[in-house]
């Protein structure tokens, strides 16, 4: 029988980490491989918001980039730097708003894979992620954005399941969707992770709100930050060879911003 925990999963930097964490490089490539290509300026600084536990920040590191980043989750944040700094590289992340911070050095590239985009509950707080975003790049740097869009046609997306194990300690997650507010444009999603090791079971209860935008609603959006074009769209196979052209049914996209 599990031991049930209500409660966030980035209050569990530890599992958060491998579960997530787990499945780095082909995102790590795929970032590696877009610099060249859209960036028009050498690339040393590289910032992430929203940048949890780290889990590309510190790779980054080791490839000889200055990195930085904020989230708004201390323990994620303590996390992030105690494994920056046991790895000989600073503290670099903060306790910051993503969508109210300023950064003191402009960066040559920005990231963020995984959705928390959608975290940011209404038009006014992206908008001011966006703005914040492009104020803290330098002119011909990226901005590397990958969220899930709502299809016009087809089915979305309803579920999702995943795993990851270091040594004794596993761990399943299970992601669902309980649903779509269409006026606030809010998805409710339902999220468990169950975690195993040779004496323990526990399962982590948690949900989570995330913004829904479809491809018109998201360029709407950007016509408001002149900052940024969008250069180029990928989807998460993330083949740096095979730009993505977003369809109806289009769900997973990365869009690379530049900064103007």
């Amino acid at each position: 029988m599990a031991e049930i925990i209500q409660g966030s999963i980035y209050d569990y930097p530890k599992y958060y980490d491998l579960l997530f964490g787990s499945d780095w490089k082909a995102e790590y490539e795929f970032l590696q491989a877009c610099m060249p290509i859209h960036c028009s300026r050498p690339v040393k600084r590289i910032f992430e918001p929203a940048c949890g536990t780290g889990r590309l920040l510190i790779k980054l590191a080791e490839a000889g980039y200055e990195v930085a980043g904020n989230d708004l989750n201390a323990k994620a944040i303590d996390f992030c730097n105690d494994r920056l700094v046991r790895y000989g590289f600073p503290a670099s992340t903060v306790v910051e708003d993503m969508a109210d911070f300023k950064v003191k050095k402009k960066f040559d590239v920005a990231f963020n894979l995984i959705n928390t985009f959608r975290h940011l509950p209404d038009e006014k707080t992206a908008e001011a992620h966006l703005h914040c975003m492009a104020a803290a790049l330098n002119k011909g740097g990226i901005y590397v954005l990958g969220i899930h869009l709502e299809p016009t046609k087809g089915n979305r997306m309803e579920e999702e399941s995943w795993s990851a194990r270091r040594g004794n300690l596993a761990i399943t997650s299970y992601m669902w969707s309980k649903g779509i507010d269409r006026k606030r444009r809010m998805e409710l999603l339902g999220i468990t992770l169950d975690i195993y090791t040779p004496t323990n079971h526990q399962r982590i209860v948690d949900h989570m709100d995330y913004r829904t935008y479809k491809h018109a609603q998201f360029k709407s959006l950007m016509k408001k930050v002149p900052e940024f074009e969008i250069a180029a769209t990928y989807d998460f196979s993330y083949d740096i060879t095979k730009p993505h052209e977003i369809t109806t049914t289009t769900e997973d996209v990365v869009f690379i911003l530049k900064k103007v």
